[in-house]
């Protein structure tokens, strides 16, 4: 039971890094010191992306999975719903590259917007 749980915690933190390193350099134009803690989380998203690199995250939470017993993502809120967001359907070498573009091209223009606003000041 403690490790199922773990496990949709483990997947429940991974989307929220997903989401953090897609859209938190918008946090950034609002507390500019995030830029420190958001800048290697989405390097390391972009790369991760770009190079086809596992997530330790991934192979972490299936070691809880499979601790619990679970042969897969089937059932309960957690593997419904949150699971195909971090690992879609048809997620081939090519649309990890546009994923890892994407994410470069959405935290350029965030910092970019950060940058001229702090040139202003």
């Amino acid at each position: 039971m403690i490790d199922r749980v773990a496990g949709d915690a483990v997947a429940v933190v991974h989307l929220l890094f997903i989401v953090f390193v897609v859209g938190g350099g918008a946090l950034v134009l609002a507390w500019p010191r995030i830029a420190w803690l958001h800048l290697p989380a989405a390097v390391w998203g972009a790369y991760a992306e770009l190079t086809s690199t596992i997530c330790p995250l991934t192979p972490f939470e299936n070691a809880l999975r499979l601790r619990a017993g679970q042969a897969g993502y089937a059932g309960g809120f957690v593997e419904h719903y949150l699971l195909p967001i971090i690992y879609p359907a048809g997620l081939t070498p090519r649309v990890q590259t546009l994923l890892g573009a994407f994410v470069v091209a959405v935290n350029l223009v965030f910092y970019a917007l950060a940058w001229q606003r702090h040139r202003r000041r």
